[in-house]
């Protein structure tokens, strides 16, 4: 909950204008605030590797429910993906496993390729719970879909205790749970599927430690905050994916 209007336009016109004098394999996922949604729709439309977002949507198709957004109404306006379960949902709003799980269904029913978040707090990594945090979301949210409905899916791993902080998982922090997810998707679907998902780390991420995260071999890109509202940031952080990605 960033920005004004003309802030989000001239922001999205730095990155699309960075994005095409620098081209690179990556894809870019803008997702900006509901009010904006149309106007950086209109700077990056037409532009194949960089899509839209909604940073939410009710599960419902529609109806009265005061304050939400429904998915159709972010496909009228372009977007193409949804992040869903973002710890501040999670932790602030009070949004369930069951009920994200509600959310993925009507996402992917509409067409959206949803960005689906799951982290452990402080206390519970400090508890040596992740990787039963980390499970329990993945079964609850993800492991009830179809292998055609997961294998649109994009997981976001981003540690609770690592987001706007300034602190980071360390890269190999970051990989032994980005190598567990891989492997519990292997479980329950194939290696094949697992290997095709693509995982992302969220959580500080900065140009001064994106290539080092990225160059890890499960971690296949970025949930990025704060850097984000800086078009220099930004572009530097795909540029180190770039690297990382084309090695």
């Amino acid at each position: 909950m960033y920005l004004t209007l003309p802030e989000a336009r001239e922001l999205a016109l730095q990155i699309v204008t960075g994005v095409m004098n620098q081209p690179s394999p990556v894809s870019v996922i803008l997702a900006p605030s509901f009010p904006f949604l149309s106007t950086v729709h209109s700077v990056i439309e037409g532009r194949d590797n960089i899509l839209l977002a909604a940073q939410n949507l009710h599960e419902a198709n529609l109806g009265a429910f005061t304050g939400e957004v429904s998915a159709a109404m972010l496909r009228s306006v372009g977007c193409k993906a949804v992040i869903i379960g973002h710890s501040e949902r999670r932790q602030i709003f009070g949004e369930t496993d069951e009920r994200l799980a509600r959310k993925m269904t009507t996402a992917l029913s509409t067409g959206f390729t949803p960005i689906f978040c799951i982290g452990e707090t402080l206390q519970e990594r400090q508890q040596n719970q992740t990787f039963s945090v980390i499970e329990r979301q993945l079964s609850l949210g993800l492991f009830g879909l179809g292998e055609t409905d997961f294998e649109k899916v994009i997981i976001a791993y981003e540690p609770v205790w690592a987001i706007g902080t300034g602190q980071v998982a360390s890269d190999t922090q970051a990989q032994e749970v980005h190598g567990f997810i891989r492997e519990k998707i292997a479980q329950n679907y194939s290696p094949e599927i697992s290997n095709q998902t693509t995982i992302l780390y969220g959580g500080s991420v900065k140009p001064e430690n994106a290539l080092g995260l990225f160059s890890q071999p499960d971690i296949d890109g970025g949930l990025i905050g704060g850097a984000s509202l800086k078009a220099k940031d930004f572009l530097s952080i795909i540029e180190s994916a770039t690297k990382a990605y084309s090695a």
